[in-house]
């Protein structure tokens, strides 16, 4: 009987894998240009290990805590912008706001103002 409660005592627990659903994350690298309705835009992703300050998405007016992966974009023809586009013309979305901000209409940005539940 003592050597039962010695096997059962050395055993560790069976670990359960799953299968993660969906498409891979996709992965961080150098920026890429993506064409719109909007026009061409240069898009990088930030991965959560990358941002260590916090940033407004424009979208959705809320703040991009540090940690949080993220993407940033700005135009493409830096032509039309005396001198190149610089940092001041970089925008920091979420990666759902950044998906969606077509279907925003004009007007859609949050306001200041007291919380309401």
């Amino acid at each position: 009987m003592r050597s039962a409660l010695l096997s059962s005592a050395c055993v560790s627990p069976r670990r359960i894998r799953r299968d993660r659903s969906g498409p891979p994350d996709p992965v961080p690298g150098p920026e890429r240009v993506e064409s719109w309705p909007d026009g061409d835009w240069t898009v990088r992703r930030v991965p959560g290990a990358g941002s260590a300050k916090a940033y407004r998405c424009p979208g959705c007016d809320q703040e991009i805590v540090p940690g949080t992966p993220h993407v940033v974009a700005w135009p493409a023809d830096g032509a039309r912008m005396a001198g190149g586009v610089g940092v001041e013309e970089r925008r920091h979305w979420h990666s759902t706001c950044w998906q969606n901000r077509l279907r925003r209409g004009p007007g859609a940005r949050r306001r200041p103002g007291p919380w309401r539940p």
